[in-house]
């Protein structure tokens, strides 16, 4: 069987959850025996991924924000395409502003979901030649919903069978003013007819998409983000320094001053003066004054020789970072489809202590690897920080349970097995 997975990439200037599952997602299908092929779209997934003469970068980032904003670029020959998706051209769009802000791209997104009726439809026959060419796919897999636009040619010019994962699309349609969301969630609708199955990353997540979709029953399936636990080293956080942990892109969206001023709280009280801040997870050009002012907050509070910014967190910089950490909360204000970070760190034998929202209860649920607590507020989160920051046998406990649970319910050497089966189940139905 082969595969073809189209993926967008954030070319490593934040942690991305999404590219970190696309990749362990993609290395486990090849040991599994089946031949991927990953389809980087708008930027490489990683910053070291700069070789773009096997596979190129499809649709990108500066060519399509270009052509957008300046419609005669579009006629422009290919020699201009070729140097705005070199290396050093996407490494340097990976570090400026908002690739994760629909703000000022809504437009762009309405015409990518168009596909062959879009802006970029010289691009979407360009990606669609290049796999006729240089693939021979069974199946193509696209990373996220916002990618459906693609479906339709794909399926005129191949005659593949096409799957889509889902995983918080809703944050960045919600985040678009009124008239844009309607209609961008209406084109989705109307999108989501081309695609054969849609895999969803947890319970939660399946259910909000179903109605949001209009997707039928059969067309739906839950699959749960998966790893190696074996690509995690173990350490049960009893034996470890008091450092409470934050990983994600450092952002108003993922929490990140609700773990600070936590943190402020926590420092106050007086058997707590061991305790440290590791926040990792890097940024997005948008992000700069926002992380000015945490730090400035920081400062104010006395507390400057008390928070690590950890700035390696891509391969042995992330695991470092787990190594050290000995509680970690992403309290995300919206709460999200999975958290992938979750399973990383208990998988390194670090309880989670998460808000009670999105798919965050079900995970810890199903891994007894944390706890969630509600409201989502700074005070809140103290208080249960400071729980278990007193009590190392609960912290022993859940640390032993949470990497149990990430091998027993979240482990990609048998949830490889599980989605060939939905591929093969799928090219055997009768519905195509």
């Amino acid at each position: 069987m082969e595969i073809v997975h189209i993926v967008p990439g954030s070319g490593g200037s934040f942690y991305c959850g999404n590219c970190l599952r696309d990749s362990t997602y993609i290395q486990s299908m090849k040991k599994a025996g089946l031949g991927v092929t990953k389809i980087p779209m708008y930027l490489p997934i990683f910053s070291d991924e700069h070789d773009l003469g096997e596979v190129p970068v499809f649709y990108g980032a500066i060519s399509l924000y270009l052509k957008h904003t300046f419609p005669l670029l579009r006629k422009a020959p290919g020699w201009v395409d070729r140097i705005l998706n070199s290396g050093p051209a996407l490494k340097m769009a990976a570090s400026m502003a908002g690739s994760t802000n629909p703000k000022g791209l809504e437009d762009m997104s309405i015409s990518m979901l168009l596909g062959e009726q879009g802006e970029q439809k010289k691009e979407l026959d360009h990606l669609v030649t290049w796999i006729a060419e240089n693939c021979n796919p069974d199946v193509i897999h696209l990373s996220n919903a916002l990618l459906m636009g693609l479906a339709r040619r794909i399926r005129e010019k191949l005659d593949v069978l096409v799957v889509c994962s889902l995983q918080d699309e809703d944050t960045w349609v919600n985040a678009m003013d009124e008239n844009y969301r309607i209609k961008t969630w209406k084109l989705m609708r109307e999108r989501a007819r081309d695609i054969d199955a849609f895999v969803a990353v947890s319970d939660f997540y399946a259910a909000r998409m179903k109605d949001q979709l209009d997707i039928p029953d059969e067309r739906l399936i839950t699959q749960h983000i998966s790893l190696n636990p074996g690509d995690y080293h173990y350490i049960n956080s009893r034996s470890k320094e008091r450092v409470v942990g934050f990983i994600s892109r450092m952002s108003r969206d993922n929490g990140l001053e609700i773990l600070v001023d936590a943190f402020i709280l926590l420092k106050k009280e007086d058997d707590m003066k061991d305790t440290r801040l590791m926040i990792t997870g890097g940024n997005t050009g948008v992000d700069e004054k926002y992380i000015r002012k945490i730090k400035d907050k920081i400062k104010t509070a006395g507390l400057k020789d008390e928070v690590i910014f950890h700035e390696d967190f891509e391969g042995t910089g992330r695991h470092d970072f787990f190594s050290k950490v000995s509680l970690l909360s992403v309290p995300v204000l919206e709460g999200e489809a999975f958290g992938l970070y979750l399973i990383e760190a208990m998988a390194s034998g670090i309880p989670v202590v998460q808000p009670a929202l999105g798919a965050f209860p079900e995970i810890v649920e199903k891994s007894e690897g944390g706890v969630v607590y509600s409201p989502n507020v700074p005070e809140r989160l103290a208080f249960t920080l400071s729980g278990l920051l007193r009590d190392p046998q609960r912290l022993e406990i859940l640390s032993r349970q949470g990497r149990n649970g990430v091998e027993k319910h979240f482990n990609i050497l048998t949830q490889a097995n599980r989605m060939i089966k939905i591929y093969k189940d799928l090219l055997g139905g009768q519905n195509r």
